[in-house]
């Protein structure tokens, strides 16, 4: 819009104002028109990248899913090998007192029979005595 003159009238400025609203409008529509052909543009790659966010997401939450069941699996492993290495030491242990007290009794039988022999020994130089 060129500078206003002094002796314009004011009927020429009334067109001139008009004329610079309407120049403004078509940019204004034009740019319209130009969002507008591209909107439908913009409008598939903000879905595309939703639907590859929400496929990132759904990713993270299966591996995420898929990690908390192996550490679950993983910490039921380990208590069943505790409980199996549980078992396994009172058998053990068991078996060990068994032994134990067998080993006892043996030495026990054996004690028994070698002072019985002493004092069969003994009855038995008693009677070739007399």
């Amino acid at each position: 819009m060129p500078p206003r003159l002094d002796n314009e009238k004011f009927s020429n400025r009334l067109d001139t104002a008009a004329k610079a609203r309407a120049e403004m409008l078509a940019k204004v529509k034009a740019r319209a028109e130009a969002a507008k052909a591209t909107a439908e543009e913009r409008a598939k790659e903000r879905a595309a990248i939703a639907a590859a966010r929400d496929e990132r997401a759904a990713k993270r939450a299966e591996e995420k899913r898929l990690a908390a069941e192996a550490a679950e699996r993983a910490k039921r492993e380990a208590e069943e090998q505790k409980k199996r290495e549980e078992e396994e030491a009172k058998l053990a242990a068991e078996a060990k007192k068994r032994e134990e007290g067998e080993k006892l009794v043996r030495l026990l039988a054996e004690q028994k029979a070698a002072r019985d022999a002493k004092y069969q020994a003994r009855k038995d130089r008693q009677k070739k005595g007399r």
